[in-house]
């Protein structure tokens, strides 16, 4: 079976990982061939759906970047369906305690280590023809911890056999908190966000996180995270058509929403 190049840098270093929310085989491959260590899908937040993904994963997979993606929840139906579509590893958004962990678990593990289905599909040709047998060792899976009910259960969750990694999701566990989304250097829920690091760290689980940009993914990777996202594809596109503007009008540009 083709290597998880991601699971093993995570093993001795740090890697940086692109996001995509726009529903693109194209822009797929370009943001891909830029030298990210791994490349998620998005199909939480993205605008993007299953029939959209899979040409998204054939085009990352045309790079040396390992392909992610994170489902809109925690359905098996759907991470198996991802995963014979070619991921090397699922996001898991939402899970608030360990019951939802092992689900997830399950579902990307092949019995008797879960309850993922086997079919000839996509994995297959990406991964090789022994993909069955060494599936349940290279494919990641991350579990977001992003809830104040996460918190809570974090020592649970992480216990929770067959997880590889957790990566935090800084807005949404801001708003459990009756906070605001953004980066969080100081404060409570930076105290938080250190808590969740250093305790999966405790049990030689890889870290990964959000970030707003490459300035604080850099900072994150100082603070000991191993896996950073410095945005999405939506929000790093339209930072640069601003910055363009700026430099040919000489002034900043009112941006046309609030979206971003």
């Amino acid at each position: 079976m083709r290597k998880n190049g991601l699971k093993k840098l995570l093993e001795t270093s740090q890697a940086v990982n692109a996001w995509l929310s726009i529903p693109s085989s194209y822009s797929s491959e370009l943001v891909a061939s830029c030298g990210f260590d791994a490349v998620t899908v998005d199909l939480q937040h993205g605008m993007i759906d299953f029939s959209q993904a899979v040409p998204m994963l054939q085009a990352i997979s045309t790079t040396p970047a390992t392909p992610l993606v994170r489902p809109s929840g925690s359905d098996p139906v759907e991470i198996m369906h991802l995963l014979d579509a070619g991921a090397y590893g699922v996001i898991c958004p939402q899970v608030d305690d360990a019951e939802i962990a092992r689900k997830v678990v399950a579902a990307c593990k092949y019995p008797p280590q879960g309850s993922r289905s086997f079919g000839p599909a996509r994995g297959l040709l990406y991964g090789g023809s022994d993909y069955f047998q060494h599936a349940n060792d290279e494919i990641l899976v991350f579990v977001m911890i992003e809830s104040r009910a996460a918190v809570e259960n974090l020592d649970a969750i992480l216990d929770v056999k067959g997880i590889d990694g957790v990566y935090v999701g800084p807005n949404d566990l801001s708003l459990s908190y009756g906070e605001g989304p953004g980066s969080f250097p100081e404060g409570r829920v930076a105290e938080i966000i250190e808590t969740i690091r250093a305790a999966a760290r405790a049990r030689g689980l890889a870290t990964g996180i959000f970030c707003a940009d490459g300035e604080m993914a850099s900072q994150r990777l100082e603070q000991g995270f191993q896996l950073v996202t410095p945005g999405n594809d939506a929000g790093i596109l339209k930072s640069n058509c601003l910055l363009q503007l700026e430099k040919i009008r000489g002034r900043k540009t009112r941006p046309g929403g609030e979206a971003y």
